[in-house]
């Protein structure tokens, strides 16, 4: 069963880094910047569950989650750039489940997610996959990248970022996203570095199939994994 998330936030580059790591456990998210919408999208896709900003134009996460609770008990983390106890508390009493404070770090957030998953339904951990194109396998449960049963030795950044990469060909990463995928521990990571992991990353696949590109750089973009 595929699980359904909303997120609402006017601060959509926010939501863009959560949907690379909950698309990761097999969750679909959907997003919106404002609370109309929100209230919009809830009744028109019934998700599983709801994250909703505080501040937000037009109706506030309060004045959304009032109106959620009129018809719904599904779960709701509330999402505050102010690290007041007024706002956790009515967020609480107005029928929150759980709140987060910002900045985050979206890893804290997914494992909240799946949370209270787990406590509303039956939600149970997306299984390990095994992903293959140019002769190249990267199976996630073994943490392995191999070719023709040959394994390719790669460094724990390099996996990370053929793990994020490789099961999204065509798609471009910026190099935000690729950062805060292999990175979340909340060290940064600036542009020359993930530069430099990416073409180490290349020149090690290139021994293995020197006559495919799998891994481009778009300009002004970011990087994306070549369809076969």
């Amino acid at each position: 069963m595929e699980y359904t998330v909303l997120g609402a936030d006017d601060e959509i580059e926010l939501l863009d880094s959560l949907e690379l790591f909950l698309n990761k456990e097999g969750i679909r998210f959907i997003k919106v910047d404002n609370g109309l919408s929100a209230l919009e999208q809830f009744k028109a896709l019934k998700p599983h569950m709801l994250l909703l900003d505080v501040m937000m134009p037009g109706l506030d996460g309060f004045a959304v989650l009032k109106k959620i609770r009129e018809i719904s008990h599904v779960p709701v983390i509330m999402l505050t750039a102010r690290n007041e106890d007024y706002d956790k508390i009515l967020g609480l009493e107005l029928g929150a489940d759980d709140y987060v404070s910002k900045p985050f770090n979206p890893m804290e957030v997914v494992a909240r997610i799946k949370a209270q998953l787990r406590r509303n339904y039956d939600y149970h951990e997306r299984v390990a996959r095994t992903y293959s194109a140019f002769g190249i396998e990267l199976n996630t449960d073994a943490r392995s990248v191999t070719r023709n049963g040959q394994s390719i030795a790669l460094t724990g950044t390099e996996y990370k970022i053929l793990e994020l990469l490789m099961p999204h060909p065509g798609h471009i990463f910026t190099k935000q996203q690729i950062t805060e995928y292999v990175w979340n521990d909340g060290c940064a990571a600036d542009d020359s570095t993930v530069m430099v992991h990416i073409s180490n990353l290349r020149n090690k696949l290139r021994k293995a199939d020197a006559d495919s590109v799998m891994i481009k750089a778009v300009k002004g973009l970011g990087y994306k994994f070549e369809k076969e």
